[in-house]
Order: C-alpha cells, then sequence, then structure tokens
C-alpha cells in the first residue's frame, strides 16, 4: 500500500514497518465494526427520546429527582481524561518509547476507567434507593439500557487494557501488539465520543 492512499491518523509510522501497513487495513476494518456499533447506542438514544415525556415517566421518578450533576460531571473528567492518558500510549508506541512507558500509561487508562464505573455504579445503586429502578417506567428502562450499556463497554475496555498490559509484558512491542493497541485506542476514544453524547443529551437537556 502506498503512502498517498493511507487513511490518516490509523497509522502508525513508515519506521514500524510491517505494523504500519498492517495496522491500516486492521485497523479500519475495527473503526468499520465499533460503527455497527454505534447503530445500536442510536437506536438507545431515540428510544431514550422517545420515552422522555409525562407518558414515558408513567408517573415514576424523573431525572431532576435522580440525576446528581456533580456526580455525572465526575464522571466525565475521568473518562475524558483517560481518554488523554490514551493518547500517551499512542505516542509511547509511535516514538518507541520504553514498554515500561507504555504500561505506566495503559494503567492510567485503566484506573480512570474504574474511577468511572465506581461513580457510575454508586450513581446506579442511589437511583434505585430513591425508586429509579427499570421496571418503573419506560423512561427509566430506557435509561438504564443506554447509560448501562456504555459502562459495560467501559468495563470490557478496561479488560482489555489489562489484556494488553499482560501482552506487552510477554512478548514486548511487537508488530501485533503495537496493531492490537491502535485497535484499542479507536475503541477507548470511541467510549469518549458516546459518554459526551450521554452528557449532553441524557443529563444536561432534561435538567435545563
Amino acid at each position: 500500500m502506498s503512502e498517498s492512499n493511507l487513511y490518516p491518523g490509523l497509522n502508525l509510522g513508515s519506521g514500524h514497518g510491517e505494523a504500519h501497513e498492517q495496522a491500516e487495513t486492521t485497523v479500519f476494518g475495527f473503526w468499520v465494526f465499533v460503527m455497527s456499533d454505534l447503530i445500536i447506542f442510536g437506536i438507545l438514544f431515540a428510544s431514550y427520546a422517545s420515552y422522555l415525556d409525562p407518558i414515558g415517566l408513567a408517573g415514576g421518578p424523573g431525572p431532576s429527582d435522580l440525576f446528581d450533576i456533580r456526580s455525572v460531571a465526575i464522571q466525565t473528567a475521568f473518562l475524558l481524561l483517560g481518554g488523554v492518558a490514551y493518547g500517551g500510549v499512542s505516542l509511547a508506541v509511535k516514538y518507541d518509547h520504553p514498554r515500561g512507558k507504555i504500561i505506566v500509561w495503559l494503567l492510567i487508562c485503566a484506573a480512570l476507567g474504574a474511577g468511572f464505573l465506581f461513580f457510575e455504579i454508586k450513581d446506579f445503586i442511589t437511583q434505585a434507593g430513591k425508586g429509579g429502578v427499570p421496571q418503573a417506567s419506560g423512561w427509566l428502562s430506557s435509561y438504564w439500557t443506554l447509560v448501562g450499556l456504555h459502562g459495560v463497554h467501559v468495563f470490557s475496555g478496561i479488560l482489555w487494557i489489562l489484556a494488553m498490559i499482560a501482552q506487552v509484558i510477554s512478548r514486548g512491542v511487537d508488530d501485533v501488539v503495537k496493531v492490537r493497541l491502535s485497535m484499542l485506542g479507536v475503541f477507548w476514544h470511541f467510549l469518549d465520543l458516546v459518554w459526551i453524547a450521554i452528557f449532553s443529551f441524557v443529563f444536561l437537556v432534561p435538567l435545563s
């Protein structure tokens, strides 16, 4: 594949040899797969919007009764900082930094993701204690499904990060690991984009 046909942002740089071209096809294919995941989130956003009315609330607790915007802001900070931290992973791989530095950045990403999940689960428990359980209304069912699915994705991302740390330790930063870390980067940043939409549409709009 010639340099002129490379997808911007999906390559590692010509200094990475075969991994440079492998990343083009493999990471682009994974990006297309992630876009199919985006369709699922789009359907859930539409479902949430359709229930955000008095009928959908069904007399149960609503956004003003359940949402703690301060906690949501903390979750947002954790997740977005995790995205910035993954930039450190990408730069460390691209510029052949020692594997120890890559592992440190990956651990930071995992810790920030875990912090996000801690506050999200805490909010779910608090909301359930106020009667905001999924079966209470159509709106709550759509809310738990949309936000909960994103949380499951974050948990999966943390497991993937831990798996990549194990691979970096056992294999070093070879071509296969470089491509896999690039794929993980696409997934991790995708979670940031979805959360920005959730933060704006799910949490801010109903309270405005």
